[in-house]
């Protein structure tokens, strides 16, 4: 046993001696080391056994668990079921089955004890699998690192931990350790199956790696140390720069600042964009091919707008936002300005009117024209404008678009086109279009907000008489 498994068990795992541990016992070393570790270390724990049903004697390997505990005076919890059929039904492997199962069933106890953590028996050896594995597959920084001593799988509990305290001793160690005090490991077959992935890397692959290096093992541990190192500066800097480019975070959605996305390195890119897969789906596979199409859309201005990802999650471009989010997700319509209604508001001079989502619009007179004219020159916010009172009709109204609803719009000289066309030109959000108000008199519009005015109301030398238009955006909350 390490010699600062006291400090691992403290500092590492950050477990504590007054609250229950959950900590699951397949009757093998590596599980059993990690039971008599922490109650000769004084910690309060419950051992749980799950039968996968896989084997004639795992009844037996059950039963076995249940004696040593009882022999050690702790308490045990004993279930199963099979897993081979539910991984038939749930079209899973049964590597993936049997884990979904057992994690199931400790995090299920951990939450009926009020427990701190669940507890697993895993080693330095399965660090090194687990590695491989993930290296087979193609996986980034976060799969390199390899297993934490602590970690959350929000797929199972938001809050509980699972606490790998083994993580520094090898599977020698532990049976030396098991045999050392008195403890009587059970053999488990499956364990020389080579139908299981994770067996043939333990019984073929690394021995034929320590042909090259016969510390082979040693140095993928020290590489998934030292990753975890680099995982956290990264983490970091992926969190200093979510903070900057979220806009928004729902259950459904997770909206970025265009413009400040595309402007990090294509390396933050990928990450911001996996880190909000996970966000809304944690436990997603997210391979490089898929950040790839997230990344093309990000930076390719002939890109597609829209791209699936993975898993029903989809990526699009709106005017400046970048949303992620899942296949039914409701978007928010907040972040434009709207009219809730098909009736129209009339406008007073001076006045204001409140719009959806917190928006309002305000109109007061100027008594200078040459300040409005240099502030008009100067404004670079779409949603504010200074008009010529004098070319305006006398009443005015706020409403949403008609069919066949024209035009004219400033530096066209007056022109007329379509407003429906005026909308694809300036790429206005289709979901905006159907309630995005319009300051009107009639079927006349005089000012589209957060676009253009039209050019017969704008300033000139001979203007004298001003009114000022704006639509004030809401204060909008970053989570």
């Amino acid at each position: 046993m390490p010699e600062n498994i006291e400090t691992i068990l403290r500092d590492e795992c950050g477990l504590v001696k007054d609250r229950l541990i959950i900590v699951g016992v397949s009757g093998g070393p590596d599980s059993l080391c990690l039971m008599e570790t922490l109650r000769l270390a004084g910690y309060s724990i419950l051992v749980a056994h799950f039968d996968h049903q896989l084997r004639m004697e795992s009844g037996q390997d059950a039963r076995m668990v249940e004696k040593t505990a009882a022999r050690l005076m702790l308490g045990c919890i004993i279930d199963g079921t099979d897993v081979r059929t539910y991984a038939d039904q749930e079209k899973l492997s049964l590597e993936e089955a049997a884990r979904n199962l057992r994690y199931r069933f400790m995090f299920n106890l951990a939450r009926e004890r009020n427990a701190q953590a669940v507890a697993v028996g895993h080693t330095a050896d399965d660090q090194v699998e687990t590695v491989l594995m993930h290296f087979l597959r193609g996986s980034a920084i976060n799969g390199l690192k390899g297993m934490s001593h602590r970690s959350i799988i929000k797929s199972f509990d938001a809050n509980i931990p699972i606490v790998r305290p083994l993580l520094n001793m090898w599977r020698e160690e532990t049976v030396v350790y098991c045999a050392s005090n008195g403890l009587r490991p059970h053999y488990d077959s499956s364990n020389d199956s080579l139908n299981f992935q994770r067996n043939r890397i333990r019984h073929l692959l690394i021995p034929n790696l320590e042909s090259y290096n016969p510390k082979f093992r040693e140095a993928i541990l020290r590489m998934s140390q030292s990753l975890k190192g680099d995982y956290v500066f990264l983490m970091e800097t992926l969190e200093t720069a979510w903070r900057a480019t979220v806009t928004s975070v729902d259950d459904e959605s997770v909206a970025f600042d265009a413009h400040l996305l595309a402007s990090h390195s294509i390396g933050l890119q990928r990450n911001l964009i996996k880190h909000a897969m996970y966000t809304l789906l944690p436990g997603l596979e997210v391979n490089f091919a898929v950040l790839e199409r997230a990344t093309k859309l990000i930076n390719d201005s002939v890109a597609s707008a829209r791209v699936d990802l993975k898993g029903g999650v989809r990526m699009f471009r709106e005017s400046n936002r970048i949303y992620i989010c899942t296949q039914d997700a409701e978007l928010p319509f907040h972040i434009w300005p709207q009219l809730t209604s098909a009736v129209s508001v009339p406008v007073m001079i001076p006045g204001q009117a409140d719009l959806a989502g917190g928006w309002k619009f305000t109109c007061e007179r100027w008594r200078i024209p040459a300040l409005a004219q240099e502030q008009a020159e100067r404004n670079e916010d779409q949603f504010q404008v200074w008009l010529d009172v004098d070319t305006l009709p006398a009443s005015l109204e706020l409403r949403i678009r008609h069919q066949g609803d024209h035009f004219a719009p400033l530096g066209m000289d007056g022109h007329l086109q379509k407003l429906s066309d005026f909308f694809v030109n300036e790429k206005m959000p289709q979901r905006a279009r159907e309630h995005w108000p319009l300051l009107c008199m009639g079927d006349t519009i005089i000012w589209v907000p957060g676009y253009r005015p039209a050019h017969p109301y704008r300033l000139t030398d001979l203007t004298r008489n001003v009114i000022y238009f704006s639509v004030a955006r809401p204060l909008e909350k970053i989570r």
